[in-house]
């Protein structure tokens, strides 16, 4: 999917376990919340969903993630809190 020889950082892999997700400087589960801010400004319905739920399960809260989709609201639009709606109904219900 990904042709790494041009960008061999980018394997196409969003798993948790990636080492861009590592604990570093930033905590993994803030890197997680910035992924899924990303696809929710791009309008990525299942990568919010997968992200969020990665993001939980890497010790954010609900709260975190309504905050980080505050903040992607404010830089790229309202349409990011659609496809954030679309993605979590599930998961906050």
């Amino acid at each position: 999917m990904f042709n790494t020889a041009i960008n061999p950082f980018n394997s196409g892999d969003l798993m948790p376990e990636h080492p861009v997700f590592a604990d570093g400087a930033l905590p993994g589960k803030f890197k997680l919340l910035i992924a899924m801010a990303f696809d929710a400004s791009y309008g990525a319905v299942q990568g919010v969903k997968v992200l969020a739920q990665q993001a939980m399960e890497a010790g954010a809260t609900k709260e975190e993630i309504a905050e980080a989709l505050r903040v992607a609201q404010h830089l790229s639009g309202v349409g990011c809190i659609y496809t954030a709606g679309q993605a979590l109904k599930e998961l906050f219900d």
